[in-house]
C-alpha cells in the first residue's frame, strides 16, 4: 500500500508551536481529516483536499481517513495539542483495532505535538515540576462516577493535576462539582491556574487560590492546573511563578 496516515498534534495555538515534523507531513498530504476548527488552521493549497467535520464523530473521521489511505492516499489527520492526549490518535487506534484486517498492515504515523497542559505549566512556571496526572473533566465518553474517583484518589495521592474540557456551555456544573470535590478532599488552599487560549491573541492567565477559584474562571478553551500540597508561589513585580519542588520532604 502507497497510502498512509499521519496523526499529528498542531499545538496549542500559535503557528511558532508547530513542530517542524508536522509542517513537513502537511506539506507532503494529499488530505486532512478533522475536527472544523482544527482543520481551519491548515493553508488551503492546490492538491490538498481539506475534510472537516463536527465534534463527536471521531471513530467515523478515523475510518474515514483509514479509508483513504487504503486507496493510496497521504492522509493527515489533525488534533491540537497532541495527538495522543485526549484526542485523535488513540481513535484512529480504536478503528483499526475493530476494522478491516488490512488496515493493520497501513503505514501508520504519529507525530507528536505540544499540549495545552504543557503551554499552560510553562506560562505560569513549573507546576508540573514533580508528579501529576492528567484528567478530562467531560463526561461524553466516561460517566461521571468515573470522573470523581479519579479526582478523589488524585487528590489523595497527591498528585498535581491538569484538567482538560472543564466547563462547556451544554455541562456547565461539572466543573463546580469538580471544584466541591477539591474543596472537601484538599487539606490546604493550593493554588489553581487558569489558562486561557495559551500562545494566541486571546491569552488569559489567573492563578487564584482554591478558595477563590470559581466554575465560570473556565471555559473549553481553558486548561486548569491545581498544585499538590507542595506547590509553591513566588511573589514578585508582575504575574507570580508557580512551581511544583522536585523534592519532597520526608
Amino acid at each position: 500500500m502507497s497510502g498512509w496516515v499521519a496523526v499529528v498534534g498542531l499545538g496549542p495555538g500559535s503557528e511558532t508551536l508547530v513542530t517542524p515534523d508536522v509542517t513537513q507531513i502537511l506539506a507532503e498530504a494529499t488530505d486532512v481529516v478533522g475536527y472544523f476548527p482544527y482543520v481551519a488552521r491548515v493553508a488551503e493549497r492546490s492538491g490538498l483536499t481539506l475534510h472537516a467535520s463536527d465534534n463527536r464523530v471521531e471513530i467515523d473521521r478515523s475510518r474515514h481517513a483509514l479509508e483513504m489511505a487504503a486507496e493510496g492516499k497521504r492522509v493527515v489527520v489533525v488534533s491540537s495539542g497532541d495527538p495522543g492526549i485526549f484526542a485523535m490518535a488513540a481513535a484512529v487506534l480504536e478503528a483499526i483495532d475493530h476494522g478491516p484486517p488490512d488496515w493493520r498492515n497501513l503505514d501508520i504515523r504519529i507525530l507528536p505535538g505540544i499540549t495545552a497542559m504543557l503551554a499552560a505549566a510553562a506560562r505560569a512556571g513549573a507546576p508540573l515540576g514533580h508528579d501529576f496526572c492528567a484528567i478530562n473533566l467531560s463526561d461524553n465518553l466516561k460517566p461521571w462516577f468515573l470522573i470523581e474517583q479519579r479526582l478523589r484518589l488524585a487528590v489523595r495521592a497527591d498528585f498535581a493535576m491538569a484538567f482538560y474540557n472543564p466547563r462547556s456551555k451544554a455541562r456547565p456544573e461539572g466543573f463546580a462539582r469538580a471544584l466541591d470535590i477539591l474543596r472537601e478532599d484538599c487539606m490546604d488552599d493550593r493554588p489553581v491556574i487558569f489558562g486561557r487560549a495559551i500562545s494566541t491573541p486571546d491569552e488569559e492567565l489567573r492563578v487564584v487560590p482554591l478558595s477563590q477559584a470559581q466554575p465560570d474562571m473556565a471555559d473549553m478553551r481553558t486548561m486548569v492546573i491545581v498544585g499538590s500540597s507542595q506547590t509553591k508561589i513566588i511573589t514578585r513585580d508582575g504575574p507570580p511563578l508557580v512551581y511544583t519542588p522536585r523534592s519532597v520532604p520526608v
